[in-house]
């Protein structure tokens, strides 16, 4: 069972990385495929070659269940993932995607409600030729994961925390959060983002 899903969703991404106080934010060219996909699972690294989705594959018989995939391409745009490997891994208890590549099948993604963000979408289909990486750390989209790293993804974009801050990270949010409710309560109040932000210096100078 997921120990950290409904606190990090309550949470967002966006807390999250405030809280985190790590450079742990992706490419943000790297978006949900559908509106409203949350992903809040540790990872299981892998890296494609160019045009080459073998590793996917290879992935899907040694992911841990309720591990993301997050998978490298080298930003080559191709079909990597679609409605096939979708069922897929929902059968083998995956819980979700992150790529730096491109996906095609959106409308059977959606109707899977499998959450999956890439970078684009292409129809072009793939090799199964060569599988550089599968299970091993690397930097994806300007960030380093390793087996286990949480990734936290929604609208807003995706971070990836390294696990030995993610209890941190979480209590971190959960008080940052508690403080923005009890700002926006004293701003329906008639409160200004000035005062409440110590920033009322700036009336003068601005």
């Amino acid at each position: 069972m997921n120990p950290y899903y409904q606190r990090a969703k309550a949470l967002g991404s966006s807390t999250l990385y405030e809280a985190s106080h790590l450079p742990c934010a992706v490419d943000s060219d790297i978006r949900p495929i559908w509106e409203g996909a949350f992903i809040a699972a540790p990872a299981y690294p892998l890296q494609c070659s160019p045009g080459d989705n073998l590793a996917l594959h290879l992935a899907l018989e040694r992911a841990p269940r309720g591990s993301v995939l997050v998978v490298g391409t080298g930003h080559f745009m191709a079909g990597y993932w679609g409605e096939v490997l979708t069922v897929a891994a929902q059968a083998a208890g995956v819980a979700g995607l992150v790529i730096d590549g491109g996906v095609r099948d959106i409308a059977a993604l959606k109707k899977h409600q499998f959450p999956v963000f890439a970078r684009g979408i292409s129809v072009r289909g793939t090799l199964k030729t060569s599988a550089p990486s599968v299970g091993q750390a690397f930097h994806f989209a300007g960030v380093p994961v390793a087996p286990g790293d949480w990734v936290v993804a929604d609208d807003d974009g995706v971070i990836i925390i390294p696990h030995a801050q993610m209890a941190r990270t979480l209590a971190e949010g959960e008080a940052r959060a508690d403080k923005e409710a009890h700002m926006m309560q004293a701003l329906s109040e008639g409160r200004t983002t000035l005062e409440l932000m110590n920033l009322t210096e700036w009336r003068s100078r601005a």
